[in-house]
């Protein structure tokens, strides 16, 4: 893969299913792929079945498809262009068994995903709503039309009053939006059903049809919170009750058929807000809720769901995130090794959804961005990644228990500019107080000594995994072993790894990636005396420690949307308020210790800082003051700025800006690090 392949990146998201797909049931997804030409992102529904996809709606911006509980009906979000010009994703309807597909909203900034009620005829999204004369509304007693420069000034009195990718939240807070489809002739919708002093999230019916439970701030938000609850919406009136009191944050629910609720959350009872697994929890209306999964050792992510007696749940696990089953009516919290695999391997589960005793899941391989598969949940034990559906000797189609019906991976693997996908191979180090570090190494083609790239994650609470990374195969592909791995402070390997980083940033995670480097090294086809380090967000705040504190292991450095100096992070960023406070702590002092910025003189590497212009999650400021310490140090230090992006940059950026970046990665290290060593 090289830079200018980002469009073979053909990614399905969550699916959505109705019977078996292998024996005449069918499931949906939507399809997001790059288009370099026009700087966009094409996305369309396709249909799977046990023959694969087919392109299934007409749009080229459809995303978010959901069927009905009767399996007639396919909601999806269709991006329209409104009467002013501005394109808004609006919620559109379909009949599987043909017909046009209908826009049923006209919401002013756009439509979330759909969520069916029980009985098929109403859907649910969440939607915001601007204060009149932002964001392409009109003045109140006006059709001015104020341009984004030109809006009123904004009075801001709370602490959480922005978010990276979201822009300002107060002036343009989010409601719940119910629409009855089954009235063909019915005005588009423009109106909420909600209207709640704060933002809420992640409608989810309750089995009647009565009522939608949501996620809100706590107290509905009445002063800033990290703390999230359950609310009960009467879908009648819209009028909002509290349904469960949480120990923390939510990030999703749903109601099973006999009222009760289940939830993805993370608790915060020891006031801590930063590192803390989400686990799954039960409750029922006006109780205390019960944690099922273990804190210690499991976190989950995505949406439950119920099936039977379990409650399905995805889990992060060493790299991997697969799907397990939670009894629900287990009385203690259960450990990660308690929870039975429904489906695993070396995988990464990004959705999946249930109908009966079939699971289809999308999820990331070694060797695809992301691939439809199908499970029966009557088979014994867990299921691993099968092959595609094969026929046996009369001709009838078979899958294996765990089959996998597309091959979105086709274009990367057969058409791209550098055919194929570079191989990914485990690697454990042990770190200086003997600690294991767990990681990989992605290898470029031939016998090597290959230079190698040591790529550190975000987060820090984030994960490396099995699954195709971009980046580490553009790399390889040009010629580098790319080192990648999860240091201490990542996800996926417990509480107490993902917590040892708090009050010790650049201190064990250090350890640990040199550490796993080290490991790495010790392979023949390694060359070890040409290494470079790059990393962005918290990989870049190693970057820029390590390229200060171990510069002489490196021959140059490329720190990324990087935290450079805390006393400023914690005033500029959205979540500096308190994300500094909670990982190095109040004191001034500490902050300045714990610092890259401290050190910048330090540095005797080529250095790269690059940054967007509008990460808010780590404000450019970060990486001026890093690119200005640097040069006046008479450090060979560069600033590379991308306009009109976020801290998102290399991960849903324009599609050129991704070129770009990957362009002007490869021409640092070119410069820098060498495929063929200069003589």
């Amino acid at each position: 893969m090289l830079a200018n392949d980002i469009p073979h990146l053909h990614v399905p998201s969550s699916p959505t299913v109705s019977g078996d797909p292998r024996n005449g049931g069918t499931a949906f997804v939507a399809v997001s792929r790059p288009d370099l030409d026009q700087d966009v992102y094409r996305s369309t529904v396709e249909q799977v079945t046990v023959d694969g996809a087919i392109r299934w709606t007409s749009g080229d911006r459809d995303s978010a498809p959901t069927l009905s509980p009767d399996g007639r009906s396919l909601a999806f979000l269709r991006t329209v262009e409104d009467d002013h010009g501005a394109s808004r994703p609006q919620l559109a309807v379909s009949p599987v068994h043909g017909g046009e597909a209908r826009i049923v909203t006209d919401l002013p900034l756009g439509a979330g995903a759909p969520v069916w009620s029980p009985d098929s005829t109403r859907v649910a999204v969440t939607a915001r709503f601007p204060q009149p004369g932002r964001y392409g509304s009109s003045v109140p007693g006006s059709e001015r039309r104020p341009a984004p420069n030109a809006e009123a000034p904004r009075l801001i009195t709370r602490l959480d009053f922005h978010v990276d990718g979201a822009g300002y939240l107060a002036d343009k807070p989010q409601q719940i939006v119910v629409v009855d489809v089954s009235d063909r002739d019915a005005p588009l919708v423009r109106t909420a059903l909600t209207s709640a002093p704060c933002s809420l999230a992640a409608p989810a019916w309750y089995p009647d049809g009565s009522a939608l439970l949501v996620i809100a701030p706590r107290d509905l938000g009445v002063r800033e919170t990290h703390d999230d609850d359950l609310y009960r919406v009467d879908v009648a009136d819209g009028t909002i009750d509290l349904a469960v009191r949480t120990e923390g944050s939510v990030s999703s629910s749903t109601v099973s058929a006999d009222g009760t609720v289940f939830y993805l959350g993370a608790s915060h009872v020891d006031g801590r807000l930063v590192a803390e697994p989400e686990g799954l929890w039960s409750a029922v209306h006006g109780s205390d809720p019960v944690r099922l999964t273990a804190r210690e050792t499991v976190d989950v992510t995505g949406t439950p769901v119920v099936h039977g007696d379990d409650v399905l749940v995805a889990v992060l696990d060493r790299g991997t995130v697969g799907v397990r089953r939670v009894p629900r009516g287990t009385t203690t919290p259960l450990q990660l090794d308690e929870l039975p695999s429904v489906l695993g391997g070396r995988l990464v589960v990004t959705g999946f959804d249930v109908d009966g005793d079939v699971l289809v899941a999308t999820a990331a391989t070694p060797t695809s961005p992301g691939e439809v598969l199908v499970v029966d949940l009557t088979a014994d034990g867990p299921a691993a990644t099968g092959g595609p559906a094969r026929a046996d000797a009369d001709g009838a189609a078979t899958v294996q228990a765990a089959a996998t019906l597309t091959d979105y991976a086709a274009p990367l693997r057969d058409t791209a500019s550098a055919p194929g996908v570079r191989r990914i191979e485990e690697v454990t180090g042990t770190s200086a107080d003997g600690t294991p570090v767990h990681g990989w190494v992605v290898l470029p083609e031939g016998d090597g000594p290959h230079p190698v790239l040591r790529v550190v994650h975000g987060g820090p609470f984030g994960q490396d995994t099995w699954a195709f990374f971009d980046e580490a195969q553009v790399y390889a592909s040009a010629g580098y072993a790319v080192v990648i791995g999860n240091p201490r402070g990542s996800g996926g390997y417990g509480l107490e790894h993902g917590r040892a980083v708090i009050g010790a940033m650049g201190t064990v995670d250090v350890d640990d990636v040199l550490a796993l480097l080290d490991a790495a090294l010790e392979r023949p086809d390694l060359d070890a005396s040409r290494v470079g380090i790059m990393g962005g967000s918290y990989g870049g705040f190693m970057t820029s420690w390590v390229a200060a504190h171990h510069g002489d292991r490196f021959v140059a450095a490329w720190s990324e949307r990087a935290v450079n100096a805390w006393d400023s992070f914690a005033g500029s960023s959205d979540i500096g308020w308190f994300f500094a406070d909670a990982y190095v702590g109040a004191d001034p002092e500490e902050q300045r210790r714990r610092s890259p910025l401290t050190y910048a003189a330090q540095v005797e590497i080529p250095f790269m800082v690059a940054h967007s212009e509008e990460d808010w999650r780590c404000p450019i400021e970060q990486g001026h003051r890093q690119f200005v310490a640097l040069k006046r140090a008479g450090v060979d230090a560069s600033f590379l700025v991308f306009p009109g992006e976020g801290h998102e940059l290399s991960r849903s950026g324009r599609p050129q800006h991704r070129a770009q970046r990957f362009e002007h990665v490869l021409a640092w290290w070119a410069q820098h690090l060498p495929v063929t060593p200069v003589a």
